[in-house]
């Protein structure tokens, strides 16, 4: 293997740990109290419209403030979508916790395997994260779909990001990440080897093709060394 392609938001920085305190923050701002059911709902609603992001039935810009005119009419709140989502945004850029493992695995990777990055996420907000958390020099290439001009799962994504790769060998490359629909349906979209990070156990789907499977982020070394 050559070619290591890793997802950001739960793969490497912990999203979820980012989202609730950036919610909290929105929310309260917009005169919301931020209880843990309203949180919940936002989280399935959120993960709905990335989806829909995903199938292509979305564009990036609705999804950010549909997900927001979505839980405020099912909490017949009458509050600025567009403001919450700006501070919402500003909000999540400042979270940048680890993953289990994630600084351990990269400095065991470094040097080893050229190291690449891509995410669907915004990209401010990227940009914040991974200057601050201090893994940017991990990568030798970060692509956040907005710039591309493509999402993932789509092969016009995975397309640009190989073109930008001297001498690219798809047969030498694999994409880890968390999310079966964006990294690993990526990954069959784009030919590329997949390793899903399961932390969770989640069961798999039978559309969806897993070629690797790990619960600890350190188990992709010894997974590396062995193909």
């Amino acid at each position: 293997m050559k070619y290591l392609f890793f997802d950001l938001d739960d793969t490497l920085l912990d999203f979820h740990k980012a989202e609730a305190w950036a919610l909290r923050q929105a929310l309260r701002h917009s005169g919301i109290e931020p209880t843990d059911a309203i949180a919940a709902r936002y989280s399935e609603i959120n993960q709905s419209q990335w989806e829909l992001l995903e199938e292509q039935k979305l564009t990036r810009d609705q999804v950010l403030v549909r997900r927001f005119q979505l839980l405020f009419q099912e909490l017949g709140v009458h509050a600025s979508c567009e403001e919450t989502q700006r501070c919402y945004e500003n909000m999540l850029a400042k979270g940048h916790d680890f993953m289990p493992g994630t600084l351990e695995l990269l400095e065991t990777l470094k040097g080893r395997y050229p190291l690449y990055l891509v995410s669907n996420g915004t990209a401010m907000v990227q940009d914040c994260r991974l200057r601050d958390s201090g893994i940017e020099p991990y990568f030798q290439g970060i692509f956040i779909s907005e710039r591309v001009g493509a999402d993932k799962p789509q092969k016009e994504f995975f397309d640009r990001c190989f073109a930008a790769i001297p001498a690219f060998d798809p047969e030498q490359a694999m994409i880890v990440g968390d999310s079966l629909t964006s990294d690993i349906r990526g990954g069959n979209n784009a030919g590329i080897r997949n390793c899903w990070y399961n932390p969770k156990h989640k069961p798999r789907r039978a559309d969806i093709h897993v070629d690797y499977e790990i619960s600890d982020l350190m188990e992709l070394p010894k997974l590396l060394e062995a193909l």
